[in-house]
């Protein structure tokens, strides 16, 4: 390639995409969370608070519906929340804390995501073409600001990953190590990155078994990075339990969706979340140029193809095995595929540019340039919070609702199917609840429990006789939000 690619070309790219990551981002870091996933956005968001005002033991998660209970639910490891709320403990309780400290972690999953690709290329424009179009991935975009551990698992598995082909390359065992760690903190984080051992495993049993090197160095360097992996094992294999019917455990061997649902799913995530959310749509005709010459070039023959196809197949096998989970929404559950794809994309933007035809040249030129405007147009809906997907009336009356009554006070609170959104929003703790499912009989157990106030959204609740006989006084009303005191 001749594109000049000297110290100076390079950090003026680098700047480049965090000035105009920035200036993208800078109107939204003020705003609350709302909009597409709201319900896992609040869920970590909630975690954090909780570690600052209640307990920074990294082994107590805690949710705030949780009745009575102490609220401690596990799932993935939260690093990223017991971070976040460590720098709450210096600034204050200020959701842009959290903002800033997404913003970066997504600023170092760029960088990683360039060193990956210098150490698969060694070929250093083609890795800055790969990072500035990475950036501009509108689902990485948007997520890049919001609390979703999500993030911390990418930026740390795409370094992982980088600095195990580094190693590859180098022979040198801080690489190895380093891969190890940063594998592991990503599988910890988020239990679908374990799959990126798939590398390191393949790379050994191959040199141990095929190539019948059994050497000391080799079963040290082995160790090294594998040794790992038994972190995150033994930590999914203690919490799992916790997890009960949640439909991330069993996938689609759960059987809750007919296979034609299923194919239904997969179609689409392919013909339109692929495209339009995961590369962007100026992205496309690099995404397939890098198939085309990867065929033509014979890249099987490059010794490492048999990493990145055993790495390709088991991201495809995790993705196939939660399809009914992710559906059509979850976009953030295909994080994993971030690495592989833009790998395809740098390389065949790269190639494109190499042809000596004009036209590929300026059209290379070209697609590069429009990728952060389709970007921007793409997403700026996102942050929109006169329809922030859910209930309206929480985001502009949250100050009204939270103060409405003491903050330690026990509260029943819904209509919420996430059991999350609302709670954060009226910043209380108690019993939720979904689609009216709230009976007198359980209304008077959570009141001898504790709960002293109910929040409700729904007139089917207040309404009905039985349950207002339980309801001392209306407190607050906002919008369709209402607020009574219960009864003791």
């Amino acid at each position: 390639m001749k594109w000049k690619s000297d110290k100076y070309f390079r950090n003026v790219v680098l700047f480049s995409v965090l000035l105009i990551s920035l200036l993208m981002h800078f109107p939204h870091f003020s705003k609350e969370l709302m909009s597409n996933h709201s319900w896992r956005q609040t869920q970590t968001q909630s975690t954090i608070i909780s570690f600052y005002e209640e307990d920074m033991n990294i082994l107590h998660p805690r949710r705030n519906d949780r009745g009575d209970t102490d609220g401690i639910f596990r799932m993935e490891f939260p690093l990223m929340q017991w971070l976040v709320a460590c720098c709450y403990k210096i600034f204050g309780n200020h959701l842009v804390i959290t903002r800033i400290f997404m913003f970066v972690i997504g600023l170092f999953s760029i960088l990683g995501m360039y060193q990956l690709l210098l150490a698969v290329f060694h070929n250093e424009t083609l890795s800055l073409i790969g990072a500035w179009a990475f950036n501009f991935s509108p689902s990485f975009f948007y997520y890049t600001i919001n609390p979703l551990p999500d993030n911390m698992a990418l930026c740390c598995s795409v370094w992982g990953i980088a600095l195990f082909f580094k190693w590859y390359q180098s022979s040198s065992i801080k690489h190895l190590l380093g891969s190890g760690v940063l594998l592991s903190i990503g599988a910890l984080t988020k239990l679908p990155f374990i799959v990126y051992y798939i590398v390191p495993l393949l790379h050994f049993l191959t040199t141990i078994v095929l190539k019948r090197k059994t050497s000391k160095k080799t079963a040290i360097e082995a160790l090294g990075i594998l040794g790992f992996s038994i972190l995150p094992i033994l930590w999914y294999f203690s919490v799992m339990p916790e997890w009960g019917s949640n439909v991330v455990k069993k996938g689609v061997l759960a059987g809750h969706e007919p296979l034609s649902a299923v194919l239904n799913y997969i179609l689409y995530n392919l013909t339109s979340v692929l495209p339009e959310m995961l590369l962007n749509y100026g992205s496309v005709v690099f995404f397939l140029a890098g198939f085309y010459f990867l065929f033509r070039r014979k890249a099987h023959s490059d010794p490492r193809f048999p990493l990145f196809l055993a790495w390709s197949i088991a991201v495809a096998v995790y993705y196939l095995f939660e399809a009914n989970a992710i559906a059509k929404v979850h976009d953030y559950y295909l994080f994993p595929f971030y690495p592989l794809l833009f790998i395809l994309v740098a390389y065949g933007a790269s190639c494109l540019f190499e042809l000596r035809l004009g036209i590929a040249r300026y059209m290379t030129y070209f697609l590069l340039l429009v990728l952060p405007v389709i970007c921007f147009f793409r997403m700026q809906d996102r942050w929109n919070p006169d329809a922030p997907h859910f209930n309206k009336d929480l985001l502009t009356f949250k100050n009204e609702l939270r103060n409405a009554v003491p903050k330690n006070s026990l509260v029943v609170a819904g209509n919420d199917v996430s059991h999350f959104i609302f709670f954060y929003y009226i910043d209380k703790k108690g019993w939720g609840y979904d689609s009216d499912y709230l009976t007198v009989q359980e209304l008077k157990i959570m009141i001898e429990k504790g709960a002293e106030y109910l929040y409700t959204d729904s007139g089917n609740i207040d309404g009905n006789a039985e349950i207002a006989s339980c309801l001392d006084k209306l407190i607050l009303e906002k919008g369709s939000i209402r607020v009574y005191r219960l009864k003791r």
